[in-house]
């Protein structure tokens, strides 16, 4: 790199300190005038670059970057933005390549490290993100952030066993070791030892000045273990360190609209991000997200309508908006998901919006051989399954019929009470009370799931420690073994994975009120799903009336032509229903004053089964 003098490094320090103001002009004129007078200095050209991507010139950004690079190819920082902008923009295999290089140059990049660590955990390849790590691990001395990429690997590797016992073992010999605080606090929460991994966190924010990075961590604790007010104010502290983390700002929108139930008050932190950050594509995605989740996806759709008109718009962007529109208008998803696949061919997220879209103009048979390519990669995706049986349907397919058997495959059970209980009805009012001091802390129902108008608790149920809530689960165990030995074994996705074993993968409680529904879902990760009732309103035990039906076989996205459901099941106190998780279920709505209570959990096969 070129000698540059004292002038020119002030010059530099001030341009930083503007970028991190976000006061990007003025640092993009300064550095204009730099390069000019130093076209041979790689680093102010990728600052220029970079101001330039923040004002939302993509292409001036690549085209200087690219300059910088053939300046100095060795110079990892300008690799690393490079990089970061071509995986923005879908071009994934150069993004890679140069990030690559960047983090195993020399010096190497810790920072093309953690972007790639992270872009590989994301794409569910965690041994790729822990080689990309591990040599930034020789002396356990790796960033807070790079340590989370690394227990998250190792978690997703099913070794989150040994992600807990070598952070406790750096712990022991490190206390003040804040990455390894961190990590470890991650690996619990991954185990759901949420109680530790809080303690663990607030331990590590009480080490010296805590990171954006660290007060996530902390508020995910808080958040599955109830403390809302806490959570939202770590939240806070994470976003007055880091205004652009775009997960703090989704878990923020949650936690304000379950507590005003307002889509503008929850909305408000991104809204006031954007003013500073107004060509961040992922805000604008995750302000459109929570749009959606808060039941305006014609309003998702409108924040992105003019950002997705862009050239070299991010084909995540595309699918964002393609998700919002899927809701009222699937020929647009359809030419969105076309134009994401243009840029990135392999994408799944893309390619399952085309296959919903498909579906949505009426067009099962192009959607079937998408779906079917989605299965070959993941066959257990119970959406796929639902998109693929929904294809069936539509052409009349004889599959359909065989891996929709709903009379065999939703079976009712009667729980029996569990010791020290006598009655059902006894041993229901004790869960009732139990879930309904879970829901007593709740005002709105969560963003993004599927209940209209009541309440859903935040917590994984199967990891209560409150014992009248772990009997519950007691009593769901016979009937979820008499249902694998109904269903036996075969070569179909729901039989294909019956070994015969089983673990619970998630619970949660619902109540609705007045006019409470669930809109018709999938559980896309479930294998085994369930409907288990607590409490009634006296108007659902009512034959002569629909209120409350457990309905299956309607999508809960558009088709053409519209397909009704095909079968239901009148619930009862203490009835658990089990079902193949691909099976579309939704309910119809209750009205009264008199709430309806329900649990709900997947189960899936036990690892190494």
């Amino acid at each position: 790199m070129a000698v540059i003098s004292a002038t020119i490094r002030d010059a530099m320090q001030h341009v930083n300190d503007l970028l991190q103001a976000g006061n990007f002009r003025t640092a993009h004129d300064q550095l204009q005038a730099i390069v000019e007078n130093h076209p041979d200095y790689p680093e102010a050209q990728r600052l220029l670059g970079g101001a330039k991507l923040a004002m939302g010139d993509v292409a001036g950004a690549e085209k200087i970057l690219r300059r910088a690079v053939g300046i100095d190819p060795g110079w990892t920082p300008t690799l690393t933005t490079l990089g970061e902008l071509l995986l923005g923009t879908g071009r994934f295999a150069e993004a890679e390549s140069f990030l690559q290089r960047a983090a195993t140059g020399k010096p190497s990049d810790p920072h093309a490290a953690l972007v790639l660590a992270r872009w590989y955990n994301d794409r569910r390849q965690p041994a790729r993100a822990l080689a990309i790590v591990a040599p930034f691990f020789v002396e356990d001395n790796a960033s807070p952030e790079l340590a989370i990429q690394h227990a998250n690997a190792l978690v997703a590797l099913g070794r989150g066993g040994d992600a807990i016992t070598r952070y406790q073992g750096i712990v022991a010999k490190s206390p003040d070791n804040v990455a390894a605080l961190q990590a470890l606090a991650v690996a619990l929460q991954a185990a759901n030892r949420h109680g530790e991994a809080e303690t663990i966190a607030r331990r590590a924010r009480e080490h010296g000045q805590p990171t954006a990075a660290l007060c996530y961590t902390h508020a995910r604790s808080l958040v599955a273990l109830g403390a809302f007010d806490r959570a939202e104010a770590a939240l806070r502290d994470c976003l007055r360190l880091e205004p652009q983390h775009v997960d703090a700002h989704g878990d923020l929108a949650r936690l304000v609209w379950m507590r005003v139930g307002d889509a503008g008050a929850a909305t408000a932190e991104i809204d006031q991000a954007l003013r500073k950050f107004s060509n961040n594509d992922a805000l604008w995605a995750a302000k459109a997200a929570v749009l959606q989740g808060a039941g305006d996806a014609r309003g998702a759709y409108a924040c992105l309508a003019a950002r997705v008109e862009r050239p070299q718009v991010p084909p995540a962007l595309l699918v964002r908006a393609g998700l919002a529109a899927l809701e009222f208008e699937p020929r647009t998803a359809l030419d969105l998901a076309g134009r994401a696949l243009h840029v990135t061919p392999a994408d799944a997220a893309a390619r399952t919006l085309q296959a919903a879209a498909l579906l949505g103009v009426g067009d099962a048979r192009a959607a079937l051989p998408v779906c079917e390519a989605l299965l070959a990669r993941s066959p257990d995706d119970q959406y796929l399954i639902a998109l693929q049986t929904t294809a069936w349907r539509m052409l009349g397919d004889e599959r359909y019929a065989q891996l929709c058997d709903y009379p065999n495959l939703v079976v009712p059970y009667r729980l029996e009470p569990p010791p020290p209980w006598n009655g059902l009805a006894d041993f229901l009012d004790d869960v009732k009370c139990s879930l309904d001091k879970l829901h007593d802390a709740l005002r709105h129902p969560l963003l993004f799931q599927s209940l209209r108008h009541g309440t859903e608790t935040t917590e994984d149920l199967t990891r209560s420690t409150d014992p009248v809530i772990r009997a519950l689960f007691d009593a769901c165990d016979a009937p979820i073994r008499d249902y694998m030995g109904r269903i036996g074994q075969g070569a179909d996705p729901l039989r294909r994975r019956n070994k015969g074993s089983y673990r619970f993968n998630g619970s949660w409680s619902v109540r609705l009120r007045a006019q409470g529904f669930h809109h018709n879902h999938v559980h896309p990760r479930g294998w085994i799903s369930s409907a288990c009732y607590i409490e009634l309103p006296e108007r659902v035990r009512d034959t002569r009336s629909r209120e409350g039906v457990l309905t299956f076989a309607e999508p809960g996205i558009l088709t053409a032509p519209v397909l009704p459901a095909q079968y239901e099941v009148r619930p009862e106190p203490g009835m658990l229903v089990l079902f193949p998780s691909y099976f579309w279920h939704g309910t119809v709505p209750i009205s009264g004053r008199d709430s309806r209570m329900t649990v709900a959990f997947d189960a899936v096969p036990n690892r190494g089964t």
